[in-house]
């Protein structure tokens, strides 16, 4: 959600199935559609937006993971740069069900549910 296409290409020059909102026409769907999406078809989250950490948060929902980027230049190449390095550290735990917020200093990880 609010990723670039060229993160989504990166992604997949890696050999991750992924997929843009905006590949189907879904670039206006709600939080709550883009999450059961998510869901459905057993993906990982990427957002720019804060509100899906706290749609998971009350919730409690387990799945999706997702990856909140908080960072203070958004480019394709510092998004994607700091996307690397979560996959690196973080890959069993993202297929397991967490919430991890990357800023520019910093990768958080929390387990989901939160508060659960």
């Amino acid at each position: 959600m609010g990723m670039s296409l060229r993160t989504v290409g990166w992604l997949r020059t890696q050999g991750h199935d992924c997929v843009h909102l905006s590949e189907q026409g879904l670039q206006r769907a709600t939080d709550t559609v883009v999450l059961t999406k998510a869901l459905a078809e057993g993906r990982i989250l990427l957002t720019l937006d804060l509100d899906f950490g706290y749609l998971m948060a009350i919730s409690k929902a387990e799945l999706p993971s997702l990856i909140i980027f908080r960072l203070g230049n958004e480019t394709s190449e510092v998004v994607t740069a700091r996307l690397a390095e979560v996959i690196e550290t973080n890959q069993a735990s993202l297929e397991e069900g967490v919430l991890v917020v990357v800023t520019d200093d910093t990768i958080r990880v929390r387990q989901l549910p939160i508060g659960g």
